[in-house]
C-alpha cells in the first residue's frame, strides 16, 4: 500500500503552536532520526461495535491533530473482527462523528475484513515456522492453562503438533467442518512469560456469524490482538497510537511482525480520558441504550459524541477540550466541569442571544396602551458587535419568569416583588402593583404592574438605575415550545460497583411542555444554538417539526453544580 513519503531534511513542524506533550517528542524524534523515511501516517481504529463516545473523541483529535500538524496522513479503518457484535449502523454513524468532528479521512477508509486473506496467509506462515498451532481446548481449558500473575502457565496437550497436521487442521477449521469454539489457532510463544499476553493466545476462533461485510465467506475470525498490528503493518502506518491498557499488548504486537518479518509500525500508549458523572465503557453504554435508562445512543445525557451533538455540543468545544485537557501517560479523572467550560467559552462567542421564558407568570401592565406594539432593538451578541441587533415585539400582557417574582421575598432579592421596581431587559422599569390568584390553589395566575414611560432602554431618559434586570416575551407574540432540561446522567463523581445503575441522577432530565419564545425564534433549523438570556444555552432539537418547537439545554450559563453538596 503506497504512502507519501518524506525525506529528513524536509522534516515538517506544526504548523501553528500546540501544547507540547509526549507523543510530540517521539514523532519528533523519529523524524529526525529518519525512522520512517520522514514519514507521519496515523490511524483511527474503532470497533464498529457501538458508538462513539468523548473518549474516541480524544482519540480521533489525537490521531488526526498529529497527521495535520505534521503534514502526515491519518487513515480511519474499523477492526471488525468479531461479526456478532458488529452492524453497519455503528459503521455510519462512525463516520459521521468524525466528519462532524471536523476530520476527514480522504480516501483512506479501511476495515480490518479488507485483510482477511492476507491475515489468513499471514496465519500459515507462523504455522509453516512452527510459531503457531491448532489447540483443542476450549475456552475455559485455555483459561485453566493460562496461570495467573504469579504463577506460570502450562503448556497445551496439542502444542507440539506437527507442522503438517497444524496446517491440516487450520484448513479445516476455515472450511466449516468442526462446531463453534472446538479448535483455536494459538500463537506459540512462552506458556512461562511474565506478560501473559505471550502465553500462547489466541489468533482465530471458529464463530458461525454472517459478518457486515464479508458476509458467509469465513466461519472463522481473527482476534484482534492477532488483526490490529498486521493492519497497521499493511496500511504503512508510522505511529499507532493506543490507549494504555494496550500497553502490555505491545511485546505481542512487536512479536507478531517481528516473526513475520513484515514493516514494523511503532507503538505509543497514552492514558485514556475518565470524566466524572459519567461512565465510559462501551458495554455499559450499550446497557443503558437496551435497558431503556435512556432513549438510544444519541439521548442528550448520554457521553456519546452523537448524544453530545443531539444536545448542542459544537465540534470546535471538543476538539478544544481534547486540547485542554492534553495527553499523558498517567491515569487520571477530569471533571466534567472542563467540558462544560470548552462549551460555554465557545458558545458565548458564537451563540445569538435571545429571550425565553421557560416557566412562565402573565404581566400586565395597567398604564401601557391597549393596542400599541413597540419594536424594540435587542443585541444579538455583545461579544460580537458583527452580529447587530434585532427587533423584539413590546406590549401590554407579557410573560416573565415565574422565579422572576416574590411575593415574600428574602433579603437582598433584586427581582420583582410588590411595590419593588425592575427593568425589563432593553424595556422600562415597572412596578408591581397588585397580584392576581387562583381562588381555589392560591396559586399566582397574574401580577399587575406599571411603567414608567421615561425609562425607555437607550433613550435619553434612561438614566435612573434599579438593581434588578429581568427577561420577558410579549404574549400576544410568544412562540409556544417545549424545552427539555438536561443534567449529568449520575449524581455522584464515580458511578462503580455492582449498583452503578442505581446511581443514575433522577434530575438529568425535565421536561417543560408550556414555555414561551420570543418570536424572532420562529425561522431557528435543527441543532441552531442561542443563549437564552440569564437562563443558558439552548439547542434546536431533532424532534423540532413545523408546528412543534424543541428546545434542548445544552449548558448552563455557569457551573451550577459546584454549589451542591456532592453525596
Amino acid at each position: 500500500m503506497s504512502s507519501e513519503k518524506k525525506t529528513a531534511a524536509e522534516t515538517p513542524e506544526p504548523a501553528q503552536p500546540v501544547r507540547r506533550n509526549f507523543i510530540r517528542e517521539i514523532i519528533e524524534d523519529d523524524l529526525k532520526t529518519n525512522r520512517f523515511e520522514g514519514r507521519v501516517h496515523t490511524r483511527f481504529p474503532p470497533e464498529p461495535n457501538g458508538y462513539l463516545h468523548i473518549g474516541h473523541a480524544k482519540s480521533i483529535c489525537l490521531n488526526f491533530g498529529m497527521a495535520k500538524d505534521y503534514k502526515g496522513l491519518c487513515n480511519l479503518r474499523f477492526d471488525d473482527t468479531n461479526p456478532s457484535k458488529e452492524e453497519q449502523e455503528y459503521v455510519d454513524s462512525i463516520e459521521q462523528d468524525v466528519r462532524w468532528l471536523g476530520f476527514d479521512w480522504e480516501n483512506r477508509l479501511f476495515y480490518a475484513s479488507d485483510y482477511f486473506d492476507q491475515l489468513h496467509d499471514y496465519a500459515v506462515q507462523l504455522i509453516t515456522k512452527g510459531k503457531a498451532y491448532v489447540c483443542d481446548l476450549n475456552a475455559d481449558q485455555v483459561r485453566e492453562h493460562r496461570g495467573t500473575l504469579t504463577q506460570p502457565g502450562k503448556d497445551s496437550p496439542y502444542r507440539n503438533r506437527p507442522v503438517e497436521e497444524n496446517l491440516d487442521l487450520f484448513r479445516r477449521m476455515r472450511e466449516g467442518e468442526f462446531p463453534d469454539g472446538t479448535r483455536t489457532l494459538r500463537a506459540k510463544i512462552d506458556m512461562a512469560s511474565p506478560n501473559l499476553n505471550l502465553r500462547d493466545p489466541v489468533m482465530y476462533r471458529i464463530l458461525r456469524a454472517t459478518h457486515h461485510r464479508t458476509g458467509d465467506k469465513w466461519c472463522i475470525y481473527p482476534m484482534y490482538d492477532w488483526a490490529h498490528g498486521q493492519s497497521d503493518s499493511l496500511e504503512q502506518i508510522t505511529h499507532s497510537i493506543c490507549t494504555l491498557e494496550f500497553e502490555d499488548h505491545r511485546p505481542l504486537y512487536d512479536w507478531f511482525v517481528e516473526q513475520l518479518g513484515i514493516y514494523h509500525p511503532r507503538q505509543i500508549e497514552f492514558a485514556r480520558l475518565n470524566l466524572t458523572y459519567t461512565v465510559m465503557s462501551k458495554r455499559k453504554l450499550l446497557q443503558l441504550v437496551e435497558e431503556k435508562h435512556v432513549t438510544g445512543w444519541d439521548d442528550p445525557r448520554m457521553p456519546t459524541i452523537s448524544g453530545l451533538r443531539r444536545r448542542g455540543y459544537t465540534p470546535e468545544s471538543l476538539r478544544m477540550f481534547a486540547d485542554r485537557i492534553g495527553v499523558s501517560k498517567s491515569e487520571s479523572t477530569v471533571d466534567v466541569a472542563t467540558l462544560e467550560d470548552c462549551l460555554r467559552d465557545d458558545l458565548n462567542k458564537r451563540a445569538a442571544r435571545v429571550m425565553a421564558v421557560l416557566n412562565p407568570v402573565k404581566l400586565v401592565i395597567e398604564n401601557y396602551p391597549d393596542d400599541v406594539v413597540e419594536e424594540l432593538e435587542a443585541v444579538n451578541n455583545p461579544e460580537d458587535p458583527s452580529k447587530g441587533s434585532r427587533k423584539v415585539p413590546f406590549s401590554k400582557v407579557l410573560y416573565i419568569e415565574q422565579d422572576d417574582f416574590r411575593e415574600n421575598p428574602p433579603k437582598k432579592y433584586f427581582r420583582l416583588s410588590p411595590g419593588n421596581e425592575v427593568r425589563l431587559r432593553y424595556a422600562y422599569i415597572i412596578k408591581c402593583v397588585g397580584v392576581v390568584k387562583d381562588e381555589k390553589t392560591g396559586e399566582i395566575v397574574e401580577l399587575r404592574c406599571t411603567y414608567d414611560p421615561d425609562t425607555k432602554s437607550g433613550s435619553p431618559q434612561s438614566a435612573r438605575k434599579v438593581k434588578g434586570t429581568i427577561h420577558w416575551v410579549s404574549a400576544n407574540h410568544a412562540l409556544d415550545a417545549e424545552v427539555r432540561l438536561y443534567d449529568r446522567l449520575f449524581r455522584v463523581e464515580n458511578p462503580e460497583g455492582d449498583n452503578w445503575k442505581g446511581l443514575m441522577n433522577p434530575e438529568a432530565f425535565k421536561l417543560l411542555p408550556h414555555c414561551k419564545l420570543e418570536p424572532t425564534l420562529a425561522i431557528a433549523k435543527k441543532q441552531d444554538r442561542f443563549q437564552f438570556e440569564r437562563l443558558g444555552y439552548f439547542c434546536v432539537d431533532d424532534d423540532s417539526a413545523p408546528g412543534r418547537l424543541v428546545f434542548n439545554r445544552t449548558v448552563t450559563l455557569r457551573d451550577t453544580w459546584a454549589k451542591i453538596e456532592k453525596s
